[in-house]
């Protein structure tokens, strides 16, 4: 696909890696000659420098012939008037990248509507999303869900004394009632989709897909449930920190802000009447501990500055709150982070990325089937997407048994309509179905690509 990136800050940037990645032509533009140098010396992408609302900006880069077009620069406004030109020009699908809280969804949805664009993405929200289910469910590394939040992927860490380790996978289906499937297991640096004879070790990282429901009762059954997480220190007063705590409030727990800037702090008090917002410098860890680090329930960094995310929670994990998670966005900084014990990490370009490789993997699908949702697990090292079956797919009634995969696929899940099914030789997948397939392969773009 012929795909035009506007926009090469950090987001931009893991989108063109990634897109490049998958094969697709790629054209940056950005308005720093020295940014789109660094690019076309690092990705086999083509640069152009220019502001992406310039129409003959985007006429060097293609834009009649652009399939995906994608504005990511820091201003809301200059990505959707792109989107809108870049569309009047000939581009057939946009995504503008939205953050600021001012639009409302309501907002929001009205400007899509009438400029035209196909998606908008807000990658503060989706991180703050994605750390609302992990404080929901703080035994939980990751946790990513599928199908309207009906079916759930929970990547755990077994510890040293984890009921789980020593067991094979059969045994752990036949003791533990609760109808789950264990589908993909990180060791160290080796990932394997394992079958039932596979046996789990401490320190695996095991994902496990099962409804809310289930997974709930296997999580009590084996010990590894932690209460809900009720109280809350952020650090940071950034729009990530805003959306998480709108969420958090709104679900009936206390949040307290730590933010230096004090014409912030007013801003936040006026959006989060029910939050405490402390003027103060949160790396300073007398500050934190005067505040109440240690009867805190969780704590989440999200400051600008990875590095001080990554330490400031090294220093939280050290009182023992229960559950500590720092954002970074520079993959760099990942495995360093997991290190030294910090295994839940969110990134806001990581997740925006994942949405837009699920996108334009979509625009590329057969008429058996498309994805409809992507996400990276253990680390990059597999991936979990779920398709809508159609009725024109060549593979529908027959048994899962039947069926010939691929090396290095699983199907992890059955949804249909609002049934969860945890899939085992005699069930079908049928028209209609969302299947949720677990692959150590990258790059698949329908379900037929799991057949042999």
């Amino acid at each position: 696909m012929n795909v035009i990136v506007v926009g090469c800050g950090k987001i931009g940037t893991n989108i063109i890696a990634s897109l490049a990645e998958e094969g697709h032509n790629v054209v940056a533009i950005d308005d720093s000659s020295a940014v789109v140098s660094d690019i076309n010396n690092i990705y086999d992408v083509m640069g152009v420098c220019g502001n992406g609302a310039n129409c003959e900006v985007l006429e060097e880069a293609g834009v009649e012939k652009a399939n995906l077009f994608v504005a990511v620069t820091g201003s809301d406004e200059l990505n959707m008037v792109s989107c809108f030109i870049a569309r009047k020009m000939g581009a057939k699908h946009t995504i503008a990248r939205v953050r600021n809280p001012e639009f409302s969804e309501s907002g929001v949805s009205f400007m899509r509507q009438q400029l035209d664009i196909s998606m908008i993405v807000n990658p503060e929200q989706l991180a703050a999303q994605d750390l609302f289910n992990i404080l929901k469910f703080p035994s939980a590394v990751k946790i990513e869900t599928f199908s309207r939040r009906n079916f759930e992927l929970i990547e755990l860490k077994l510890s040293e004394d984890s009921q789980l380790a020593g067991m094979k996978l059969n045994e752990i289906r036949q003791k533990h009632k609760a109808n789950f499937l264990i589908c993909v297991v990180l060791r160290g640096d080796k990932m394997y989709i394992p079958d039932g004879n596979f046996v789990l070790q401490s320190g695996d990282k095991i994902g496990l897909t099962a409804s809310p429901a289930e997974m709930q009762k296997l999580l009590k059954s084996v010990g590894l449930l932690k209460k809900q997480a009720r109280s809350i220190m952020i650090m940071g007063g950034s729009k990530t920190a805003y959306y998480l705590a709108k969420k958090l409030l709104a679900a009936g727990n206390s949040v307290k802000i730590i933010e230096k800037d004090r014409e912030r702090c007013h801003e936040l008090c006026d959006l989060l009447p029910k939050a405490v917002i402390i003027n103060g410098d949160g790396a300073k860890q007398e500050l934190l501990l005067e505040e109440g680090l240690e009867s805190m329930d969780a704590f989440v960094a999200l400051t600008g500055m990875d590095e001080e995310n990554v330490l400031i929670s090294m220093f939280a994990a050290s009182y023992n709150t229960p559950k500590v998670i720092p954002k970074v966005n520079r993959n760099e900084l990942f495995p360093l982070a997991q290190n030294l014990g910090l295994d839940s990490v969110v990134s806001p370009k990581e997740t925006t990325s994942n949405v837009l490789l699920s996108y334009a993997r979509a625009l590329q699908n057969s008429l058996g089937s498309n994805v409809e949702t992507l996400y990276k697990l253990m680390g990059g090292k597999a991936e979990a997407l779920e398709f809508n079956v159609r009725p024109e797919w060549k593979h529908t009634g027959i048994p899962l048994r039947d069926l010939r995969l691929r090396s290095g696929i699983l199907i992890g899940g059955i949804i249909r309509g609002r049934k969860t099914i945890i899939p085992a030789g005699d069930d079908v997948i049928l028209a209609g179905d969302r299947v949720v397939v677990i692959t150590s392969e990258h790059g698949l773009k329908d379900l037929s690509d799991i057949i042999k």
